[in-house]
Protein backbone atom coordinates (compact mmCIF):
# COMPACT_ATOMS: atom_id res chain seq x y z
CA UNK A 1 0.00 0.00 0.00
CA UNK A 2 1.26 3.94 -0.83
CA UNK A 3 1.12 5.92 1.77
CA UNK A 4 -1.78 7.82 0.32
CA UNK A 5 -3.93 4.82 0.60
CA UNK A 6 -2.99 4.32 3.99
CA UNK A 7 -4.25 7.95 4.96
CA UNK A 8 -7.50 7.07 3.13
CA UNK A 9 -8.21 3.82 4.92
CA UNK A 10 -7.05 5.34 7.89
CA UNK A 11 -9.95 8.25 6.97
CA UNK A 12 -12.13 5.25 6.33
CA UNK A 13 -11.61 3.54 9.53
CA UNK A 14 -12.21 6.65 11.12
CA UNK A 15 -15.41 7.53 9.63
CA UNK A 16 -16.65 4.05 10.74
CA UNK A 17 -15.77 4.02 13.99
CA UNK A 18 -17.75 7.65 14.44
CA UNK A 19 -20.13 6.57 12.54
CA UNK A 20 -20.86 3.23 15.20
CA UNK A 21 -20.39 5.65 18.13
CA UNK A 22 -22.62 7.57 17.48
CA UNK A 23 -25.19 4.78 16.56
CA UNK A 24 -24.17 3.05 19.58
CA UNK A 25 -25.04 6.42 21.40
CA UNK A 26 -28.59 7.16 19.89
CA UNK A 27 -29.31 3.27 21.09
CA UNK A 28 -28.41 4.31 24.69
CA UNK A 29 -30.44 7.61 24.70
CA UNK A 30 -33.41 5.91 23.17
CA UNK A 31 -33.72 2.88 25.67
CA UNK A 32 -32.59 4.84 28.69
CA UNK A 33 -35.34 4.91 31.07
CA UNK A 34 -34.58 8.79 31.99
CA UNK A 35 -37.14 9.21 35.03
CA UNK A 36 -35.22 6.73 36.57
CA UNK A 37 -32.10 8.97 35.65
CA UNK A 38 -33.40 11.94 36.73
CA UNK A 39 -34.22 10.67 40.27
CA UNK A 40 -31.14 9.27 40.78
CA UNK A 41 -28.72 10.89 43.09
CA UNK A 42 -26.07 13.35 41.33
CA UNK A 43 -22.96 11.25 41.34
CA UNK A 44 -24.92 8.76 39.93
CA UNK A 45 -27.40 10.32 37.47
CA UNK A 46 -23.96 12.72 35.90
CA UNK A 47 -22.50 8.72 36.14
CA UNK A 48 -25.35 7.46 33.95
CA UNK A 49 -25.66 10.39 31.72
CA UNK A 50 -22.20 10.18 30.77
CA UNK A 51 -21.68 6.33 30.15
CA UNK A 52 -25.17 7.37 28.01
CA UNK A 53 -23.00 9.65 25.77
CA UNK A 54 -19.57 7.82 25.70
CA UNK A 55 -20.25 4.62 26.52
CA UNK A 56 -17.46 4.32 28.93
CA UNK A 57 -18.18 2.06 31.49
CA UNK A 58 -14.57 2.40 33.80
CA UNK A 59 -15.13 6.21 33.83
CA UNK A 60 -18.92 6.51 34.77
CA UNK A 61 -17.61 3.97 37.66
CA UNK A 62 -15.25 6.43 39.04
CA UNK A 63 -18.12 9.56 38.52
CA UNK A 64 -20.39 7.46 40.84
CA UNK A 65 -17.52 5.88 42.80
CA UNK A 66 -19.23 2.99 42.57
CA UNK A 67 -17.88 -0.95 41.37
CA UNK A 68 -18.47 -1.84 37.94
CA UNK A 69 -20.93 -4.38 39.37
CA UNK A 70 -22.47 -2.48 41.02
CA UNK A 71 -22.88 0.32 37.67
CA UNK A 72 -23.59 -2.68 35.52
CA UNK A 73 -27.11 -2.99 37.95
CA UNK A 74 -27.72 0.46 37.68
CA UNK A 75 -27.58 0.41 33.78
CA UNK A 76 -30.18 -2.63 33.73
CA UNK A 77 -32.60 -0.61 36.02
CA UNK A 78 -32.32 1.97 33.66
CA UNK A 79 -32.64 0.05 30.82
CA UNK A 80 -29.54 0.96 29.32
CA UNK A 81 -27.99 -1.29 26.54
CA UNK A 82 -24.24 -2.08 27.01
CA UNK A 83 -22.98 -2.69 23.43
CA UNK A 84 -19.78 -4.08 22.80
Amino acid sequence: MSEAEVKDYEKELLEKIRREEEEFREIRRKYADWNFIEKQPPRIKAALKYYIETGDIRRACKIAKISISVFRKLLREANIPVIV
